[in-house]
């Protein structure tokens, strides 16, 4: 009877094993399906300072999608950052910014409407208003007398759901939900201040 009970206990715990690795690899697929990515971006010389220039694949799901075309706007942000690495210490942060865009639907004129920073364009199509967001050209995230010509910097890059901006039910519901989760990786690249470089 003891030998009965401990390998029903045994295969019990094989069981759980076994479930807690199946959910794992559910969790791990759900969390992967997103598949924004950063395809291009570069760092040059301006005028007055240094730009970047980025393009952005992004994954808007049909949640999101619906939610926009029922008057919820959506705020999205690109954060980058720009560290001269020390050799005696950690990376010296010299330049750190966002750009923030918000995308809303008004149904009176039926048209989406996009916003960066203060600039406002509106679109017949939720597609035409996502493509423009997603080319980000001749932002300044520098200026000139921010970088070490010829001295090796590192940028970061990222685009991203700012869930903190939507409504407050919305941002209960956009914990731990991957629909809400949006976003691309950081993408991280060496460059020479005043040399064209790009990934």
């Amino acid at each position: 009877m003891t030998a009965f009970s401990m390998r029903a206990c045994a295969s019990i715990a094989d069981l759980a094993r076994q479930l807690f690795l199946l959910l794992a690899l559910v969790s791990f697929t759900a969390l992967a399906a997103d598949e924004s990515r950063i395809t291009h971006a570069e760092i040059v010389e301006g005028e007055g300072g240094y730009v970047l220039n980025a393009d952005i694949e992004l994954d808007l799901n049909s949640r999101l999608t619906d939610a926009v075309t029922r008057g919820v706007a959506l705020f999205f942000v690109a954060e980058v950052i720009i560290e001269r690495p020390r050799w005696y210490w950690m990376n010296e942060v010299v330049a750190e910014r966002e750009l923030n865009y918000r995308i809303s639907y008004h149904a009176i004129t039926r048209s989406y409407r996009l916003s960066i920073g203060s600039l406002h364009q509106s679109f017949d199509s939720l597609d035409s208003a996502l493509l423009t967001m997603q080319r980000i050209r001749n932002w300044q995230v520098a200026g000139l007398e921010d970088l070490t010509p010829g001295v090796s910097h590192e940028a970061s890059l990222r685009f991203r759901l700012d869930t903190a901006q939507l409504p407050k039910p919305f941002q209960v519901t956009a914990i731990g939900s991957r629909e809400w989760n949006v976003g691309t990786d950081w993408l991280r690249w060496t460059f020479l201040p005043g040399a064209a470089t790009s990934r």
